[in-house]
């Protein structure tokens, strides 16, 4: 084929843009098939077509950075154990490889080879959030990855058609809940398969006998066109720091951003040592979270893929917190990982031209809510057993133009859990859940507000929380004046304040009480519009009195009749 003649070109970009909607099919089977609450309520997952030297050249748009950006390097790994000319049809392989795969235990990658009339020509892979996994649990207290969970190397889910049933005995053995275990696991296959599935029918309507010149062309392509966004800032090194609060001691991250050579490289030395605790991130998913915090910004209308990953190198010391070392406890390395994207953000606002918005709440508030089925304090006999993953987020830091998002999950761009769902699978409830008024910075642009959550179990028993929440003791910071979102809490509806990382119990007859942090203001307070301080006041997400504080407007009656409501 003439890859010059338009023609062509115009060919190349229709058989590009329908391998995407294969891999997005492929994603929502994973979304419709899996057991899990946070792979098929919040989109907890990853979906990708790779060719046969491992490259991807298609991601689905639903899943998460982490997931996603990761998997495009666990891939390689998979073709280092199971090398192309060894793999069969009917093959389909997997592991949870924290280091090799996206991060932690809980997270399985699957791979499964597509054979055209006898050859391969290209990979599936997918990766999803098990809801346990054995060890611990799903918390930040493990000591060393060993104690996190089931560790499964790169091994045979399927050899030729046939299961490996002693691999799934393993699994169901070493999970508190291992029907969903093996349920998700066997999701993900079923994923890849409509995947291979809908690449072959593409490939026979094209007339295609191989991808390598589709593949050529897609990394080729896109990462000339991430260059020339990156030829466009001047070349210079810029650095940042963040300190977030750990677990018992502060964390340090720090990052120098160098342009240089149509090129971005992202290096974290001097970001603090490994943890003892569970919060340390492997490499990968380091790499996964900078280099969408650099992609956002820079050639964002780029699709994902080897080529435009490829103009951007992300580095860290050997046994940082940002590249810790087998075996270091990884469990939470969400709750730094998910930091990333502000201190590049931070580097990267120094670039004149260059807008990012304003820190946010940036790591998810995982609630890991679980009872054993017995209680402590006397108050029931025989109550339920459950473990529940809800998904919580914060607000969102403000933009040069416009406010943070309410509630949102950036950068994971995962959904929340809906209380319903949590409600019907525990017997826990949902008193409250609200936005919480003023927690949002103030400034030109206002930051997202967070969220008031209040948590009780129906059994009048005692229930655990895995703690793994940060921002509560450094809360996000504005932007080009814009002043700080508020810190978020944890505690007891009797006024016990709880601690933000580790297992700890919330006594029957008690509630449990979230606040979620909110996002940083992004300019001056002053300058913000009257109309938007007066709409804010209306809705009730600014008190009358923070109104007079920060931007100096007097409420009406009626709007300080609303606020005093609230």
């Amino acid at each position: 084929m003439d890859n010059q003649s338009p023609v062509a070109e115009i060919q190349m970009q229709i058989m590009w843009n329908r391998l995407i909607s294969v891999v997005e099919e492929q994603a929502q089977t994973l979304v419709r098939t899996a057991f899990s609450p946070i792979v098929r309520e919040s989109g907890d997952l990853s979906a990708g077509v790779f060719d046969i030297s491992g490259r991807m050249i298609a991601q689905a748009v639903t899943g998460t950075p982490g997931h996603v950006n990761s998997m495009a390097a666990s891939v390689k790994y998979f073709l280092e154990a199971f090398p192309a000319n060894t793999m069969c049809e009917g093959d389909v392989y997997i592991t949870n490889d924290p280091w090799k795969g996206t991060g932690h235990l809980n997270d399985m990658v699957v791979v499964t080879p597509a054979f055209l009339d006898g050859r391969l020509v290209a990979l599936f892979a997918c990766t999803s959030h098990l809801v346990d996994i054995g060890g611990i649990g799903f918390g930040p207290d493990g000591r060393d990855v060993i104690e996190e969970g089931l560790y499964i190397p790169f091994l045979r889910l399927i050899d030729r058609g046939e299961r490996n049933q002693t691999l799934i005995d393993i699994l169901r053995g070493n999970s508190r809940y291992p029907t969903e275990a093996e349920g998700d696991v066997l999701s993900l296959a079923a994923c890849n398969d409509i995947g291979v599935d809908r690449l072959i029918e593409m490939m026979r309507e094209f007339s295609l006998v191989t991808l390598d010149g589709l593949a050529d062309h897609i990394v080729e392509q896109s990462r000339k066109a991430v260059e020339a966004s990156i030829a466009d800032l001047p070349n210079g090194s810029y650095r940042a720091s963040m300190r977030v609060d750990g677990y018992g001691t502060p964390i340090d991250l720090v990052a120098t951003l160098t342009v240089a050579d149509r090129t971005i490289t992202v290096d974290f030395a001097g970001s603090s040592a490994r943890s003892a605790k569970g919060i340390n991130v492997p490499l990968t998913y380091a790499q996964a979270y900078a280099t969408y915090g650099v992609r956002v910004l820079i050639g964002s209308d780029i699709p994902n893929n080897a080529g435009s990953l490829g103009a951007i190198k992300v580095i860290a010391p050997a046994d940082s917190i940002l590249n810790a070392q087998r075996p270091a406890p990884v469990s939470s390395r969400h709750i730094i990982g998910q930091m990333l994207p502000d201190v590049v953000f931070g580097c990267l606002a120094q670039i004149p031209g260059v807008t990012p918005p304003a820190e946010g709440t940036s790591c998810l508030w995982n609630l890991i809510l679980e009872s054993l089925g017995s209680s402590t304090n006397g108050a029931t006999v025989g109550s339920s057993r459950f473990s529940v993953l809800a998904v919580q987020t914060g607000g969102a830091g403000a933009r040069r133009a416009l406010d943070g998002l309410s509630a949102t999950a950036f950068p994971s761009g995962v959904s929340g859990v809906p209380v319903e769902i949590i409600e019907t699978i525990s017997p826990l409830l949902f008193r409250c859940k609200e936005l919480r008024p003023d927690s949002g910075g103030a400034g030109a642009q206002r930051g997202g507000l967070g969220q008031r959550i209040e948590i009780v179990n129906r059994e009048n028993a005692d229930f655990d929380l895995y703690a793994a929440l940060d921002r509560i003791d450094h809360a996000p910071r504005g932007r080009a004046g814009g002043a700080p979102g508020a810190p978020g809490y944890v505690g007891l509806r009797s006024g016990k304040r709880l601690q933000g990382k580790g297992r700890q119990t919330i006594p029957g007859g008690d509630a449990l009480v979230i606040h979620t942090p909110g996002g940083a203001g992004y300019g001056p307070a002053r300058e913000r519009r009257r109309e938007a301080v007066r709409d804010d006041l209306t809705n009730g997400l600014v008190s009358a009195g923070a109104a007079e504080r920060d931007y100096a407007e007097k409420p009406q009656p009626a709007a300080r009749e609303v606020a005093d409501v609230r």
